[in-house]
């Protein structure tokens, strides 16, 4: 089993990663495969609305300028994913975004690729907004018959500066509930 993990703030080693590496930790300890893909701080479009994906169904993003179509390849390939993101204006940031929307519609328009699969939210915040954060990566999950653990509470995490989500204990408890609920899970389907 392999979960695949995007981080998509441009601190390589902020909260968003802090709190993601504490749910990978959990799926490590069961023995599940994971790779962390940093998506922050990358140039990646948005989709164009050209409707190829659906015209050609070859599971793919008919733009092929950034390496959108690589993570598409790896989503396919993964039993989990997680979505980690920071809180930018009550959302999440562009890269995030620009992996739902066109992950999203490639499998949409392939029969549905992540039916079944396990998927996670993560969100990293200062004060507020982190709930539409959690909303919209979970809208992906939703729409793609997804399968969604649950943790002790909402997964997010409190901190500005890099590393100061670990002082939110009750955060951390949380990415590590997860990350066993998640792992429970996917021994339960693919047992």
């Amino acid at each position: 089993m392999k979960v695949i993990a995007f981080n998509g703030s441009p601190r390589k080693t902020g909260n968003t990663s802090v709190l993601i590496r504490t749910v990978l930790d959990e799926l490590e300890k069961a023995g599940i495969e994971t790779e962390t893909i940093q998506l922050g701080g990358q140039p990646l479009q948005g989709c164009m609305a050209c409707m190829k994906c659906l015209k050609e169904k070859n599971q793919r993003c008919a733009n092929n300028n950034d390496p959108m179509n690589e993570y598409i390849a790896k989503m396919i390939e993964a039993d989990g994913i997680i979505l980690g993101s920071p809180t930018y204006f009550a959302s999440v940031s562009t890269e995030i975004k620009a992996l739902i929307d066109r992950a999203g519609y490639v499998s949409r328009v392939n029969g549905s690729l992540f039916k079944r699969k396990v998927g996670a939210a993560v969100v990293a915040m200062r004060r507020a907004g982190s709930i539409n954060a959690f909303d919209t990566m979970n809208h992906l999950f939703t729409i793609s018959e997804m399968i969604i653990p649950s943790a002790s509470y909402w997964n997010m995490g409190v901190g500005l500066k890099p590393g100061e989500v670990k002082d939110d204990q009750e955060g951390m408890a949380t990415m590590r509930n997860l990350g066993e609920n998640m792992a429970w899970l996917l021994k339960k389907i693919h047992g």
